[in-house]
C-alpha cells in the first residue's frame, strides 16, 4: 500500500505569471535586435544591386567610351532588386560621372536610400551614419 500525500503536484498560478513575465522581458529586448537585423540584411541587397550596376556600367563604358544612361542599356530587365526591397535608378550621367540610386521600397529610416558614385562614393539619405549604413 502507497502513502500519497494529500497535496496534488503541479505549478502554482504565481509560478505560471513569474514565466511568463520572464518571458516577456526576453522578448522586449529580442525583438528590436531582431528587427535591426532583417533590417541590415535587406541592405544588404541593395548593396549588392549597387555593386553589380557599377560593375555593368564599368564594362558598358570599356565597350562604349561612355556610360550608360538607363537602367535598360546595362542589361537589366527590372529595375527592381532580387526580393523587389530596392529599386535601381541612374543620375548625373556624363562623359566621366554618373550616381547610381538603390532606392528603398519598404521603411528603413536609419538609411534609407543607398547611392554609389563613379568615383566609389557611398551615400545614404537617411539619418544614420554612411559607416553603418555599408556594413
Amino acid at each position: 500500500m502507497s502513502t500519497l500525500p494529500n497535496k496534488l503536484k503541479g505549478f502554482t498560478l504565481m509560478e505560471l505569471m513569474i514565466t511568463v513575465a520572464i518571458v516577456g522581458i526576453l522578448a522586449a529586448i529580442a525583438y528590436p535586435s531582431y528587427q535591426e537585423y532583417v533590417l541590415r540584411n535587406n541592405r544588404s541587397e541593395g548593396q549588392a544591386l549597387l555593386n553589380d550596376a557599377t560593375a555593368r556600367q564599368e564594362r558598358y563604358y570599356a565597350q562604349n567610351n561612355i556610360y550608360a544612361d538607363t537602367i535598360a542599356k546595362l542589361g537589366y530587365s527590372s529595375a527592381n532588386s532580387a526580393n523587389t526591397l530596392y529599386q535601381l535608378s541612374i543620375s548625373n550621367v556624363s562623359a566621366s560621372t554618373y550616381t547610381l540610386t538603390a532606392t528603398v521600397q519598404r521603411t528603413d529610416s536609419k538609411c534609407g536610400n543607398l547611392s554609389l558614385t563613379q568615383a566609389g562614393t557611398k551615400g545614404k539619405t537617411g539619418s544614420g551614419s554612411v559607416t553603418d549604413c555599408w556594413k
